[in-house]
């Protein structure tokens, strides 16, 4: 039987989706896993060991921060780490148990509930661990500032937080903004934002990949660096992605030094668009 807490967590969930408030990343991402593949295993794997500039992840302790697809959580228990992961949307955390299901014989080490960042009763209970891992996750909770705060809790004295943020462009951000709203907003306006903008990537990706004699299909196969999702997902992963926050690289390098933080390892996206993703050190 449900807890009345996380009844009303459903309950709320459902409302701001229905409402246009919220995207629902676990649809999107159960499509990507009917297409998963052992490539996009190894490749989560070694994103993570050159992150966390390691071989293994043997007798460590990884959180897992809105899992989505289960992935990366599935990449950390395959290089021997002990996995809780989590996510507020239900759909994501169903499709974190199907890859349990299908690619992990050990579920001892790791464990998948549903939860949201933004809960602070929820976050003391999950304890301390090694790794802290919410790469693309804190920008969607509808409060950045407040999940980057809750985010640091978890992280032991010595431990790491890896996090990625979506680049504060300005005017731009401010675009998108809107256009994901709008794609949320219902039927038509998911019809609309899809018409104005996959034919523009499609005819551009064609025009480029004819003046480089490339094959236009082949793209569509390729995984994104380092994150093996196809493009196809990322495009709707990217115009629906609501809520939707954005900050400037220093914002969140003071942010996370005031608490207590060491910046370990920093890639930017050079002011144009996409995540700036940082390795802190506590």
């Amino acid at each position: 039987m449900s807890s009345p807490a996380s009844v009303a967590k459903a309950s709320r969930w459902q409302a701001e989706t229905d409402s246009g408030g919220r995207f629902r990343f676990g649809r999107n991402w159960s499509h990507f896993l009917h297409r998963l593949e052992d490539e996009d295993i190894v490749e989560a794997k070694a994103s993570l060991k050159q992150w966390l500039e390691t071989e293994s992840l043997a007798d460590v302790s990884f959180l897992d921060i809105g899992c989505g697809s289960g992935l990366f959580s599935l990449g950390a228990r395959k290089l021997g780490a002990a996995v809780h992961s989590f996510d507020y949307d239900p759909d994501s955390v169903e499709c974190a148990r199907e890859l349990q299901r299908c690619c992990s014989s050990e579920h001892d080490h790791w464990t998948i509930e549903r939860g949201s960042i933004l809960d602070l009763d929820f976050v003391k209970r999950l304890g301390k661990y090694d790794i802290v891992y919410a790469w693309g996750v804190l920008h969607h909770t509808g409060d950045l500032w407040r999940a980057m705060e809750h985010a640091a809790i978890p992280v032991k004295p010595g431990g790491k937080l890896f996090v990625a943020i979506y680049n504060d462009q300005g005017l731009k951000s401010r675009m998108w903004r809107a256009v994901k709203r709008f794609y949320n907003s219902g039927r038509i306006g998911r019809v609309l934002v899809c018409l104005t903008f996959i034919p523009y990537w499609v005819a551009r990706g064609l025009v480029v990949d004819s003046l480089r004699f490339r094959n236009p299909v082949a793209r569509y196969r390729r995984r994104g660096e380092a994150r093996a999702m196809r493009v196809v997902t990322d495009w709707f992963d990217w115009l629906g992605g609501y809520p939707f926050e954005v900050a400037r690289p220093e914002q969140v390098f003071d942010f996370y030094k005031q608490r207590g933080f060491k910046l370990a390892r920093l890639k930017t996206v050079g002011g144009r668009l996409g995540n700036n993703q940082f390795v802190f050190v506590r």
